[in-house]
């Protein structure tokens, strides 16, 4: 694990592939961290792809914000950390709540992005979503909070909350991404504000402006997604000027965890240009 320095708060993130690789820098979800993307990260590591997973303050970070969070000051973050790396020609890759802030990104700091990867993810009018509209209303104070974060103690409150985004068990991922903000009130703190700050009007105004991106994206959707509907991954494609649909199946929202393999080589097609075999585009 490493770690960087930014201007209000410390990042920690994973990294595999060679230091000379392309850069592919991921961005995941509420309430996620960088262990998501540890098995696709090794197999576009083999890519020669330098493979970046950051712990973006989103829940599962360690150390406190010391900013205002909101989904476009963590874009900002995101922004801010690609520019410290000096990283170049990036390939974004974002997933669920981690998609809707790389839009961000590519619409508003597009500078340092080469190509943009969506996974399934929030986008449009479909923001925020309904299963955190409990936590939302409960963020309004640290006690409703604290009330309504407590179920996620147990792995029944935590097969509620994130079951449904894989096929695969990941109650182990999941008790590691939800420790810190369970344990550490300033993490909490940063999740509420955070929290309390979810509105559709962001994704609405990044999906206006994704046509100004010009550069090459992949839609690759998850078949089996039970929060994203296939609908918006295709009106994703659309609204890109360069973009094209990869369908996944046997896969929900977390397909780097259900088919990593399946996305690994279509994320390495997409950089390299060469078609996957036994792909269907559209």
């Amino acid at each position: 694990m490493s770690t960087l320095k930014l201007d209000s708060t410390t990042i920690d993130y994973e990294e595999h592939g060679p230091g000379d690789g392309r850069p592919v820098v991921f961005v995941h979800g509420y309430g996620m961290g960088s262990s998501l993307w540890r098995a696709l990260g090794e197999r576009l590591a083999s890519a020669e792809l330098r493979c970046i997973a950051p712990t973006w303050p989103l829940g599962a970070h360690t150390e406190p914000a010391n900013r205002e969070l909101t989904m476009e000051s963590v874009a900002g973050l995101v922004a801010e950390f690609l520019t410290a790396l000096e990283l170049e020609d990036v390939v974004l890759v974002g997933n669920d709540t981690g998609g809707a802030i790389a839009q961000i990104v590519a619409t508003t700091a597009p500078e340092r992005l080469g190509a943009l990867v969506l996974t399934g993810c929030d986008a449009f009018e479909h923001f925020p979503p309904p299963i955190l509209k409990p936590l939302i209303a409960a963020a309004r104070s640290s006690a409703t909070f604290v009330a309504a974060s407590a179920p996620l103690r147990t792995r029944v409150g935590r097969t509620f909350a994130y079951g449904r985004l894989a096929h695969a068990d990941i109650d182990q991922m999941v008790v590691e991404w939800t420790r810190p903000a369970l344990t550490d009130r300033r993490i909490r703190e940063d999740l509420r504000q955070f929290t309390a700050s979810l509105s559709r009007e962001t994704t609405v105004r990044a999906a206006a402006a994704l046509p100004g991106f010009d550069k090459p994206a992949l839609i690759a959707w998850s078949a089996d997604d039970a929060f994203f509907g296939i609908e918006d991954g295709r009106r994703l494609a659309e609204v890109l000027p360069d973009a094209r649909f990869e369908l996944i199946e046997q896969a929900r929202t977390f397909s780097m965890i259900d088919q990593p393999d399946r996305l690994a080589e279509l994320i390495r097609s997409f950089v390299t240009g060469r078609t996957p075999a036994g792909a269907a585009v559209g």
